[in-house]
Parts: structure tokens; sequence; C-alpha cells
């Protein structure tokens, strides 16, 4: 038998989402959202119309608001689902997700106002970030329906005057907690560093901090898509990845994959960007600055159109910067080739070059960037704390290739 999803954008009925007696997934648009004035498509790739879109037209997008990899999976079992059934993980756990969007079944009415949170202590926190890696995003735990992409265990919670409580049902969150990875040392400690540089260079990053629950380290992210008004109450603003906006399957988001290319990275912000001038140099910044770096799983996914409320379209803050060559048991290919080459110590002018003519810039003006942005961060990296022996060795690497792009990038 057929089931359907009503979809909300914020708290308007935007459409539904169905799936038949095959397994197969659509979404239609609702009469009245499309009546409206100025009626907004959820997606670049699910522009407004009558018809209904198609599993494969519409899976990109709805897939690409869900958890990936190991922690789908060990949230399905949990679930009692498949790990390949989208419908069924957004009926399940698609209450706060990721933009302006949540999911309701057809016979279940949004509430007037969601306020539902249940305020942690210092052992509950400390007991769900142990908990993470068997219970993703605490799939099952009951009122809880939360739902972010990617693979790193996370949870959405809201920070209020210090203290972090858990929405419930469709209530909004405010940060997203990313706790500690045993594999991985100091990630926590790699990030929280590498996200303070970004915004000390000048760039639009999401603000962080870190924390720590007995002995357990968490990286606080403030969200871009949510804003607390004056009534303290969280607004959501819309968002959408690019390889969401690009109709990209999240299992395909890397280019060895068939995922985007920088090349279509840089055509779709111009083509959706209402300010494309200064996203397209932010774009090639963040680029660059990943680059410096060694953050080498910058895929599609950790780039995102942001929905203003003035109805403008403009490249979200960046987010999920992490050293990755810090890590020397991670590949040693970005996920995005910049000009045809993979490996970021083979980048020289001839890559810039071929990466500047692809995404439709100037050549000397995507080279001159490279020395100054080197520049820039071999300024601020004493400036930032370190509060860990990770974060000091994440800047020493980091300087040490800023030096080595300075050399190969300056005129001879």
């Amino acid at each position: 038998m057929a089931r359907t999803l009503n979809v909300y954008y914020d708290r308007g009925l935007v459409g539904e989402l169905v799936q038949d007696d095959g397994g197969r997934m659509s979404f239609q648009y609702d009469a009245s959202w499309l009546g409206k004035p100025e009626p907004v498509a959820l997606s670049r790739s699910l522009p407004l119309r009558e018809a209904p879109f198609t599993q494969k037209e519409c899976r990109g997008f709805f897939g690409g608001i869900l958890p990936e990899e190991s922690n789908r999976k060990i949230i399905a079992r949990i679930l009692g689902i498949s790990d390949k059934n989208d419908f069924a993980m957004l009926e399940h756990i698609g209450g706060e997700c990721a933009g302006a969007i949540s999911f309701l079944s057809k016979d279940e009415a949004i509430p007037a106002g969601d306020n539902r949170y249940h305020k942690l202590t210092d052992d509950e926190l400390a007991k769900i970030l142990r908990e993470l890696p068997r219970r993703p995003l605490m799939a099952g735990e009951d009122g809880i329906r939360l739902s972010l992409a990617g693979a790193q265990d996370k949870i959405a919670v809201r920070l209020n005057d210090g203290r972090i409580s858990i929405p419930r049902g469709s209530a909004p969150s405010s940060h997203v907690l990313k706790p500690a990875i045993d594999t991985y040392e100091g990630v926590v400690f790699n990030e929280a560093f590498c996200m303070a540089l970004a915004r000390a260079c000048g760039l639009d990053a999401a603000a962080v901090e870190i924390g720590k629950v007995e002995d357990i380290d968490y990286l606080l992210v403030e969200r871009y898509d949510r804003i607390r008004g004056e009534d303290g109450n969280i607004q959501r603003f819309h968002q959408e990845d690019f390889c969401q906006a690009l109709g990209i399957p999240s299992e395909i988001k890397y280019q060895s994959e068939g995922g985007p290319s920088l090349a279509n990275c840089f055509d779709l912000l111009r083509d959706a960007s209402s300010a494309p001038a200064p996203d397209l140099i932010a774009l090639l910044d963040a680029v660059i600055f990943n680059l410096l770096i060694g953050n080498h799983d910058a895929h599609g996914k950790n780039f995102s159109l942001l929905y203003m409320p003035d109805r403008s379209i403009r490249l979200a803050p960046l987010y999920d910067l992490v050293s990755t060559v810090f890590y020397p048991e991670l590949t040693d290919r970005m996920a995005m080739k910049i000009g045809k080459q993979p490996k970021s110590a083979l980048i020289y002018p001839r890559d810039i070059n071929r990466l500047a003519a692809d995404a439709g810039l100037g050549a000397a003006l995507a080279r001159a960037r490279i020395p100054v942005l080197a520049g820039r961060v071999l300024e601020e990296i004493p400036r930032i704390e370190k509060p860990h022996p990770s974060s000091e060795s994440v800047a020493s690497l980091i300087a040490a290739r800023c030096e080595d792009y300075e050399t190969r990038f300056s005129k001879k």
C-alpha cells in the first residue's frame, strides 16, 4: 500500500513524498504551495512544477538529508527498516533536518509551535556521547527525530544559557555537537583550529567552541541555518548542499565516483547565487584554504547554498574544515581534483590555471590568491589558541604547507 509523508518548508506544507507499492519514491509540490504569490523551490534540482518528480529526480535531494555509511546501516537496524529505504528513514528521523524542511506522516498535523526540549545533565550528555557509535543520532529514542547528513558521529542540540538540550519531535536545534573520534587523535582540536583559522583569515566559516564532559572532548558548531529571534525562539533558514542542488546521491559524492567536480561547483554557484561575483571568489578562497590546510575530504556535500529570508541565495558559511593530511592513514587524494591533479602535494601553477579555466575565472587572479592566503594563514597561526598538543602539531603542519605553496607560487 502506498505511504505518504507531508513535507513542510518551515511550517508551510510544501508537498508530499510518496512511496508506492513497489517501494519507489516520488515527490509532488502541493497545489496550495504552487499557488502562493512567490513560492520557493525545495532545491535547485526540484524546480517548481505541477508534475511529480520520480525517484531518480528527487532522491539526490531527499536522500541527501540522511546520515551515511555505517551510521545509516546502524540506524536502519535499530529502526527495523532497510538501510536502502530513504522514505522509511525520513519517516522515522525526519523531524529536525538540515535547512527548513521537516517530514510528518500524512495523518499527523504539524504542531502550532514545537518547543519541546529535554535539558541534559552532564551524566546524560556523557551517556549519549558514549552511545552514539552504537545509536547514531539517538535513533529509536522516544520522541527523538533528528537527521544530519554525513558519516561522522554527531547530534543536533540546542544551546541555551550554556546548557545543552535535545530537541524532541520537530523542535529546532541551534548547534551540531561532534564528539571526539578514538581512531583520529585530536580531531576535535584539529577541526576547531582549522575553523578558527579560516575565520581569522577572513573566510566565512561557522562559529565553533570546544567543550568537555567527563573525559569526552567535543566540538559545538553553531548552525548557520538557524537564528535565534528576540523572543528566544529558533527560526529555520533553508539550505542545501551542492550534491543536493545538483541532484547527486550522497553515495557518489566524491568526484572519482561520479560526484561533482570543482567546475560543477563553480557553475552551480554562478547560476544560483544572488551575488555571484563575491560568492565565486569566496568559493575560490575556500578551495585554496582547503588546499593549504590539507583537507582532502572537501567534497560536494561540504559546500552549501543558503536561502536567506529576503529570498536571496548565497554561498553558505564553511564547515567541516579538518586537516586530513594530519592522519597519514587517510587518502592523499583530494575529493575534487584541482585541474586534472588529484594530489594536493603535486599542485603547481599549471593546475591552478586549469582550475581557473574550468571555473570561468582569471588564471592570474586564481594563482595570486594562493600566496596571499598562504601569507595570511602564516600571520594568523600564532594568534589562534592551541589548547591541545594536536592543535600545535596541526598548526606546524599547516605552516609548513603554506611556506611550500608560497615558494611554488611566488613570482620568479
